[in-house]
């Protein structure tokens, strides 16, 4: 059912939410559920207009002819206006280890609009126009206090060596609530940590991930 916003057409906000994840032929989208419900939480907080029910006909109707997986992003506005589209989605390599680099670019811890997953993205694009694509795959930021949040699209675990779960930045350092982040919460193979460069230089080995991708082992390059 519609929910109702109390935001006026007058009053809407400059940004949009969005929801990515990924259609596999035979499994359908992965954590579907999980992304409903943060779209629907953030569509509350936010005083959206959202119908959990219509964001589900739009990613279904985006991969009726889809026969390999898909990336799917799904798009709502202030008024309640769902979008769903599908680009082919391509694994990486086996193997594969990201380089991360750490952005100058900081996140406030005060930025409540960080815990929402919009189309204001002006403070990463700006992060990961710092370093070349070939130097970097993925840009950290960390906010005011030098507390490491996250990357530009994804978030961060830390294996500390210490034979516990992952390491994974609090929420209240300025960051986004991922699903996989989530999933791995729920599951106890993360806990939450205040985590400086420090921590991430001391690590047995870093990942970074998301829904869409998963986990990706990662290496710091300062």
């Amino acid at each position: 059912m519609p929910a109702e916003s109390p935001l006026r057409d007058r009053d809407a906000p400059g940004y949009s939410l969005i929801e990515t994840l990924r259609w596999e032929p035979q499994t359908g989208f992965l954590r579907l559920d999980r992304h409903l419900a943060r779209l629907s939480a953030s569509a509350t907080a936010l005083g959206f207009r959202h119908d959990t029910d219509a964001a589900g006909v739009a990613l279904l109707s985006a991969v009726k002819d889809a026969s390999a997986p898909q990336r799917m992003r799904l798009t709502l506005t202030a008024d309640g206006s769902v979008e769903a589209t599908a680009q082919p989605f391509h694994p990486l390599p086996y193997g594969t280890v990201w380089t991360l680099r750490l952005a100058r670019e900081q996140l406030s811890s005060r930025d409540t609009l960080l815990r929402h997953k919009t189309s204001r993205r002006n403070v990463y694009q700006q992060a990961r126009a710092e370093h070349a694509a070939a130097d970097a795959d993925e840009v950290l930021l960390a906010n005011e206090r030098g507390e490491i949040c996250e990357g530009t699209i994804t978030n961060l675990f830390v294996d500390a060596g210490e034979g516990g779960p992952l390491l994974t930045p609090v929420l209240a350092c300025g960051l986004l609530p991922g699903i996989l982040r989530s999933e791995l919460l729920d599951q106890g193979r993360a806990r939450e940590a205040v985590l400086t460069l420090r921590d991430l230089t001391a690590a047995r080995q870093l990942y970074v991930g998301n829904s869409l991708r998963g986990l990706i082992a990662a290496r710091l390059i300062r």
